[in-house]
């Protein structure tokens, strides 16, 4: 079994700044990749970031120039970074982890990001 816990979501002003985290344990020892997504209601879950486990990593569009996310091996924790947020960035922001050669998901309960002034 595997267990995400994310942190670091809150309420920032346009233009400021936060810190995503998702600690993962248990069953992790082949981790493919570690991503976040991100949720409004009505709309479905978009994939935002990623970064596989050659460490090579991929944006949104959306996010591109402005979002940063890395990852440490040692900790198994994986960051968001997330600079000049916007109110449109204000969303449910999952973790999510693929594991072993079937790529098996598990995902975390999600932390609030709320971008307002």
């Amino acid at each position: 079994q595997v267990q995400l816990v994310e942190s670091g979501g809150g309420l920032v002003q346009p233009g400021g700044s936060l810190r995503l985290s998702c600690a993962a344990s248990g069953s992790i020892s082949d981790i493919y990749s570690m991503g976040w997504y991100r949720q409004t209601p009505g709309k479905q879950r978009e994939l935002i970031a990623i970064i596989i486990s050659d460490s090579s990593s991929n944006y949104a569009d959306s996010v591109k120039g402005r979002f940063t996310i890395s990852r440490d091996k040692d900790k198994n924790t994986a960051y968001l970074q997330m600079n000049s947020l916007k109110p449109e960035d204000t969303a449910v922001y999952y973790c999510n982890v693929m594991i072993g050669v079937w790529r098996r998901q598990y995902w975390g309960q999600g932390t609030q990001v709320t971008v307002s002034s």
